[in-house]
């Protein structure tokens, strides 16, 4: 959304292409963005992760989808921006490629980008053998990974359409120059060779929307509480999560902001010290707020840093743990062991997130984080096509 609105400020038409939920459409009819609906529901996707041994076949879907949709969507575009999960980016550039129209692979964390200095992320299922420590045998053992779980797919849609099969997905999808849209404070990228990374920043758009009403009345009742969401993780034991959280949250005397998300997580009791909220906007809320307990997506993140409010990250899976590391490395809060919060686990990293110390640091932190990456992706890519 953020490239979309700044593209269209500089005169180019564009229109996204995502998965139907309603979520997604309400957001980008909110800023006169089209939505080309693609795939199945995201919400779905995530709630009802698939076994290790379905991932082909949900890549052969996700790859499919996108020939069929993106084929008819990009007629006529002059460029294609590539991303998501790796199946889907790589028949996005597929659709691209046979098109005859140009495209840019991006990312949203370095973590598939492989640089000998850092470790591969594993694929469910596909663990590394635990005697390999060699990174560059690690990421040679993630191409494999990659190739065997969606070499067959895409190779089948791409003979389709008669495009020649691909040798090395993850090469394929990442290409010659691939973007990084983060932050270089937050994920500083180390030059490596052999990679020719464009780090634009990260993509953000400027929220207006007023916070509501209620919550408003919540805020300004007391001191700023403190606020929890796990957005699109599923957190399959929620009401433990919501417990354990609420409960630890109040141990440090503070009041609790419960998100309700994806994995819907509602209040313990009926005390009027706890409030919970359905979508809201984050950069206009993580001000008002003493602490960020959530999940380690990089958006929740990246919002969280640039308010200067102190994150505590339970990191759920992928690029989560990263995220949950930065965070501490920098500072700004903590990274809770694992994904299972208890009450003496979650105290014990508010304790830490809560002291001035660390709201120092947050704060100092907020002023060095770049809000122009999209402003500066959406040049570059007009720049690649004029």
């Amino acid at each position: 959304m953020g490239l979309a609105v700044q593209l269209r400020e500089l005169g180019a038409q564009v229109q996204v292409c995502a998965p139907p939920d309603e979520d997604f459409g309400r957001r980008l009819d909110g800023v006169g963005v089209p939505l080309v609906p693609v795939g199945r529901s995201a919400r779905v996707l995530a709630t009802g992760a698939p076994r290790p041994a379905s991932l082909p076949e949900r890549a052969a879907e996700l790859i499919a989808d996108q020939f069929e949709v993106l084929t008819g969507a990009a007629e006529g575009c002059d460029v294609v921006v590539a991303t998501g999960m790796m199946p889907a980016a790589a028949g996005a550039l597929s659709v691209a490629e046979r098109l005859g129209i140009r495209s840019v692979s991006v990312t949203f964390q370095q973590l598939t980008l492989p640089a000998p200095h850092r470790q591969p992320l594993a694929y469910p299922g596909r663990p590394f053998p635990p005697e390999v420590t060699d990174n560059r045998v690690l990421w040679d053992l993630d191409a494999e990974s990659n190739n065997a779980l969606f070499g067959a797919a895409l190779n089948t849609n791409r003979a389709s359409i008669g495009l020649p099969p691909v040798a090395d997905v993850r090469d394929y999808v990442i290409g010659d120059r691939p973007w990084l849209a983060t932050d270089p404070v937050l994920d500083p990228w180390q030059e490596t060779p052999g990679l020719d990374v464009v780090q634009t920043g990260t993509w953000t758009l400027p929220d207006e929307r007023p916070l509501p009403a209620e919550l408003h009345a919540f805020l300004d009742a007391d001191t700023p509480p403190v606020y929890v969401g796990f957005g699109s993780m599923p957190m399959h034991a929620a009401t433990d999560a919501a417990q354990v959280a609420i409960e630890a949250v109040r141990a440090q005397g503070r009041r609790a902001l419960v998100s309700r998300g994806w994995a819907d997580l509602a209040p313990i009791d009926d005390r009027d010290d706890c409030f919970v909220v359905g979508e809201a906007n984050h950069q206009a809320l993580f001000r008002r707020v003493a602490a960020v307990v959530h999940h380690g997506g990089q958006g929740t993140t990246t919002t969280a840093a640039m308010a200067g409010a102190p994150q505590v990250v339970v990191p759920q899976a992928a690029d989560q743990p990263y995220w949950a590391g930065r965070v501490a490395d920098l500072g700004i809060g903590t990274a809770h062991d694992g994904p299972t919060p208890t009450f003496e686990s979650l105290s014990s990293a508010l304790k830490t997130a809560l002291t001035p110390e660390t709201r120092v640091r947050a704060r100092a932190v907020a002023g060095t984080i770049r809000t122009d990456g999209a402003m500066v992706a959406a040049k570059l890519l007009l720049d690649t096509v004029t």
